[in-house]
């Protein structure tokens, strides 16, 4: 199988540098990380690529049973890293893709030697002694309403999740993003993304690890990273001063001066 071209892999920069793997989140691509490339490719090789489903991945790939659980999209990030024989690469995942690089990490440690989770959310929904923002009726809700009438989930929603009110353009980028993806695999990734729980699959990370949140994010509060900083020993914990849950498009300087810094750290 050719997975650069199942999952549209995009090579750039340094080629001498250790590698970052950008990886997007729900509704997404790889062209939601371009405000970070520019900071990353002087000093970097950068590896970016579309999970299947997503962007111009070989949507004939499509599997539901196959992408039902975050195994799934881990497979697609293991089977890339091989593609490309990729060694102590950093795997940097925005949303549910930081957990998806927590498992990728644990089925190929020679592959993956560092993690930065932007906006991570191991699970959202609340718990007893957990807060993950939501409970299990919104999610329900939630879901029922994207698979009722997807285009309209997306106009709804795009902005909330973005959080930037005062610039419009930023929401009405996610809306069109999640607009362009294919409602049926759209459906499958959203169940896959807002059922699942994580939580004990932070245990096994033995790498170091950048964990980014901002200061008000309606789909990963606080709360969130802080309890996915406490239960990865050794972690970093970064508050970024921004709103919203795509801080590497609403705040990219602060976003990318964090990544670096890790990046310089963990050498």
């Amino acid at each position: 199988m050719d997975i650069a071209r199942r999952n549209n892999v995009t090579v750039t920069g340094n080629p001498q540098g250790r590698t970052v793997v950008l990886a997007h989140g729900f509704g997404c691509d790889q062209n939601m990380w371009r405000l970070v490339v520019p900071a990353l490719v002087e000093d970097y090789r950068v590896v970016l690529f579309d999970y299947v489903g997503s962007g111009r991945a070989d949507a004939a790939a499509f599997s539901e049973d196959r992408y039902a659980s975050l195994t799934g999209y881990a497979r697609d990030a293991v089977e890339v890293c091989e593609a490309l024989d990729l060694r102590d690469a950093v795997f940097v995942g925005h949303s549910v893709s930081a957990m998806v690089g927590v498992l990728a990490a644990d089925m190929a440690p020679e592959r993956i030697g560092a993690l930065v989770m932007v906006a991570p959310s191991p699970r959202y929904i609340d718990d007893e002694g957990y807060r993950g923002g939501f409970s299990a009726e919104d999610i329900d809700e939630l879901l029922e309403s994207l698979e009722s009438n997807y285009l309209g989930w997306s106009a709804a929603m795009g902005p909330v999740i973005m959080g930037h009110p005062d610039r419009p353009e930023l929401g009405e980028e996610l809306t069109n993003s999640f607009c362009a993806t294919d409602p049926d695999m759209a459906r499958v990734f959203a169940r896959t993304t807002f059922l699942s729980d994580s939580r004990q699959d932070l245990k096994s990370v033995r790498v170091p690890t950048l964990v980014l949140d901002c200061t008000q994010d309606v789909i990963a509060p606080r709360e969130v990273g802080a309890f996915v900083h406490r239960a990865i020993p050794g972690s970093t914990l970064v508050t970024l001063d921004t709103t919203g849950h795509c801080p590497h498009l609403s705040a990219p300087e602060a976003t990318n001066e964090a990544i670096l810094g890790f990046l310089r750290d963990s050498r």
